[in-house]
């Protein structure tokens, strides 16, 4: 898949997909204000929890059970690294059920959102290049 990066101004950076969706990114203002868009960052550990998400509906849908009193919250841990960088120790989800969700599927469902893509990537890195050409 190819993704076109662009440069939006200020801090702003754009992806753009082949199926003409675009993804703003931004960064926190000098002064601490928030930025216009999430950063970067912030949409990769959004994935993880509306990855497993997407898993957790279609789990539902499957079995007519209702959502709109199932969500997920997701927490996430940080440690300081050998070199005293800031990185993730551990992502956590928990998935909120209502008291009528059906019992015989409260296992099933973890076991769903466990099957996230995203997850999967993390855990099973691809390789990264950069290069560069003159255009």
């Amino acid at each position: 898949m190819k993704i076109d990066i662009s440069f939006e101004g200020g801090q702003k950076v754009a992806a753009s997909f082949p199926d003409g969706l675009q993804m703003l990114t931004d960064q926190p203002g000098a002064d601490g204000a928030p930025g216009e868009a999430p950063t970067p960052f912030a949409y990769f550990l959004g994935s993880i929890g509306t990855c497993a998400g997407i898993y957790v509906l279609e789990f539902c849908k499957a079995r007519q059970i209702p959502t709109d009193r199932v969500s997920l919250t997701q927490h996430t841990e940080f440690e300081l690294d050998q070199q005293g960088k800031r990185r993730v120790s551990k992502v956590g989800l928990t998935i909120n059920l209502p008291p009528e969700f059906p019992e015989r599927y409260q296992k099933a469902i973890v076991k769903a959102a466990e099957l996230c893509s995203v997850k999967k990537a993390i855990m099973h890195p691809p390789e990264f290049v950069v290069d560069y050409q003159v255009v």
